[in-house]
């Protein structure tokens, strides 16, 4: 399995989405970057998606997006293979 890392906050529920939703899909352990706890994390996150809102979602080297796109990429049927990617 592809390994998930996913810039976020604790009170997000797009967030909360996402995570559910990568769960469903077998991902065992997401890496949740908190942007609530650390400041400095968000400007990184900024600076490398161009986006200022959570969650982004990266699933190995691949920037997905936020949870709309996640959950686009699944409706589309491309979301298995992008996580299976890594095998």
């Amino acid at each position: 399995m592809a390994r998930v890392s996913m810039y976020c906050t604790a009170v997000c529920p797009y967030c909360q989405m996402a995570e559910r939703l990568l769960r469903a899909k077998g991902v065992s352990e997401v890496d949740k970057i908190r942007v609530d706890l650390d400041p400095e994390r968000r400007v990184e996150m900024m600076e490398k998606t161009g986006c200022r809102t959570v969650p982004q979602i990266y699933i190995e080297a691949t920037h997905v997006g936020g949870y709309d796109d996640l959950a686009a990429l699944d409706r589309a049927g491309r979301l298995d293979e992008l996580l299976r990617s890594a095998e």
